[in-house]
Parts: structure tokens; sequence; C-alpha cells
């Protein structure tokens, strides 16, 4: 099995393993026949995640080969000096050229991630979602986030996007699209009983390596083109 995903791998060196991961299979984690680490490790192989994706999102995710480099590699995370963009379907497709999302996060019932205030209060202005301080829960721990976001396409029912999480919180992208009114297609977070796949798509992966700023870009699956065609 593990052999079958070596065949996605993005680049890779003596340091760093950077594999393009297929929808439906966890980082780590979860059970034997569907974590990457689990996988690897059987083969004998030892990775070390150095960032996570869900497991209903395809696209680019980097392994370290030893702790030392993911020591570095994970202070990068930390500082926000990694650059990260997603591709996402989204509904219904009347969206603005371009916009940003100023949506603090907390955690909720049964650890769903939602928006650390109530919806009624959120607010758009110039492009941009976000809700008053004085909104914002005091009763639960808050973390602020940004996600900006430019259309490459759209149609009346979907729109296409590139997608910037500036924080890295969980679920971040899937939360602040579906509170602003644009869910992600299929995401079972927020549509019950999804047909297909969730259309989010980890695209493109920037960071410092061996003295140079490496990008690694994870072609975006024909689906995605298809969901804004027609």
């Amino acid at each position: 099995m593990w052999a079958e995903f070596r065949e996605r791998v993005l680049l890779e060196d003596d340091a760093i393993l950077v594999l393009d991961k297929p929808v439906g299979v966890s980082v780590m984690g979860e059970r034997h026949e569907s974590d990457l680490v689990r996988m690897a490790a059987d083969a004998g192989e030892q990775l070390f995640p150095v960032h996570r994706i869900d497991k209903v999102t395809s696209g680019v995710i980097l392994f370290a080969k030893d702790l030392a480099a993911h020591g570095g590699l994970t202070r990068q995370f930390n500082k926000r000096t990694v650059e990260k963009a997603y591709l996402a379907v989204t509904a219904p497709g009347d969206l603005p050229p371009s916009g940003r999302v100023e949506l603090p996060l907390s955690v909720g019932r049964k650890n769903r991630v939602r928006i650390a205030a109530p919806r009624e209060s959120i607010v758009l202005t110039d492009g941009t979602w976000s809700v008053p301080a004085s909104a914002v829960f005091d009763t639960v721990p808050t973390y602020p986030s940004t996600t900006t976001f430019t259309v490459r396409d759209q149609t009346p029912q979907r729109a296409l996007l590139e997608a910037y999480p500036h924080t890295g919180r969980r679920h971040q992208i899937r939360v602040h699209l579906a509170w602003i009114g644009h869910p992600i297609v299929g995401d079972p977070l927020f549509e019950k009983s999804p047909a297909g796949r969730t259309f989010l798509h980890s695209w493109r992966l920037s960071f410092d390596h061996n003295g140079a700023r490496v990008t690694v870009e994870a072609p975006m699956p024909d689906e995605f083109a298809q969901a804004t065609s027609g």
C-alpha cells in the first residue's frame, strides 16, 4: 500500500518528503489501513508530519525524515513564515473577486470548531467579514483567525477559490467559508451525507529548506475545474 502512495511524491531529499495526499486518507492517528505514518512505518520508513491536513482534504503534505529536520520545519509553521494556498469549491457562486475573513474561532460541543461570536454579528465591510470586539465570546478560549481568498472562476451555483490561511487553526478555511454563507461543496462538517468528495485541496506550500525558499505544488484535481464548468 505505501508503495502506491510513494508514487505521489512531489519532492524528496535526505531530510524531507512531500506527498500529494489523496482524499480519504489520514496523515496519522487513524486506523491502520488509512494512516500514512503507520503505513510508512510498516514499510520500514519513519516519517514525522510537519503539519496536518484533514482526511477529507487532498494535496500537499510535508514530512520530515528525522527529528532534527522536523524541529526546524515546525518552527517555521509556528512563526507563520510558511505560505499555504488551498483550492476550494464553494456554493453558491456569488462571491466578490477577492475577500478577507477576520473571524475568531472557538471549540464548542463535541469538539466542533465554530466562530467565536453569534452568526448574526458577522458583518461585511469593504470585502472583509468580521465581528465587533464586543460580540466575541468571553466565556471560552478564542483564537484570532484570518483567511483571504481570490475567485478563479464561478457560476451562479459554484465558485472555485484560491484560499490563503494566514493563521493555521484547525478546520479554519472550512469554518470561515461556511459561516460567511459559502460552505465548501461536500464538506461533512456542514453537509449531511455528501454524495462526493470534499472540494478542498492543499495546492501549494512554500517554506525554507537548505538555505533556499522551496515551493511545492500539487496539481488541481480535474473535478475542481469541472465543478464550475457548467
